[in-house]
């Protein structure tokens, strides 16, 4: 097939877009390719955007968060000094993923399996008030914006704004590298 100066390549594979893979005159492909959330480890993105949002002054702790549990599962608080911005940053990415997605949706992720002595273990949800505090505070912050349905009546609930977008591909790009090394099956993606 010909298009206006390239063509398109026999077989793409199937996770990636046939538009990454136009093949031009020159025999180079059209552009290098972008690096999204999707690409990299969980982990390695978590700890890079924490980082990033250690920065933005609109997510902080609350003064509450050095004492509080997480959930109802939890027998202490967390013990990790930065583990709001790390939750704040899985929050941001879960959002990505599984938008829309609401606050209530978001503490059942955190949740976990309550220990109640001799009767059998129960599943719960997470701490609501983080969730909501954290979503609260991603959206002041612009990186995640409510999905109203076409006449604006119902909330679907958040999904990432082009800003949290971007955040999220640029932080993936900059510990691709970092991920190549520590798994080397990902060169292959």
């Amino acid at each position: 097939m010909l298009f206006v100066g390239c063509l398109i390549s026999i077989s793409p594979p199937k996770t990636v877009s046939s538009r990454l893979y136009m093949v031009c005159r020159t025999g180079g492909t059209h552009g290098d390719r972008m690096t999204t959330y999707y690409d990299v480890p969980a982990d390695l993105l978590i700890a890079g955007l924490a980082e990033k949002m250690q920065g933005e002054s609109k997510i902080s702790p609350p003064e509450w968060a050095d004492q509080v549990k997480t959930g109802t599962h939890r027998e202490r608080p967390p013990v990790q000094v930065d583990w709001w911005h790390t939750r704040a940053a899985a929050v941001l990415r879960k959002v990505a993923v599984k938008g829309p997605i609401g606050a209530n949706r978001i503490s059942q992720e955190y949740g976990g399996v309550k220990d109640r002595g001799v009767k059998k273990n129960k599943a719960v949800a997470g701490s609501r008030n983080i969730s909501r505090k954290i979503l609260q505070q991603l959206s002041e912050s612009g990186l995640v914006v409510e999905s109203m349905n076409t006449a604006g009546t119902v909330n679907h609930g958040k999904i990432v704004s082009p800003k949290g977008q971007s955040l999220l591909d640029e932080v993936a790009h900059s510990v691709r590298s970092a991920a190549e090394k520590k798994y080397p099956g990902l060169k292959g993606y």
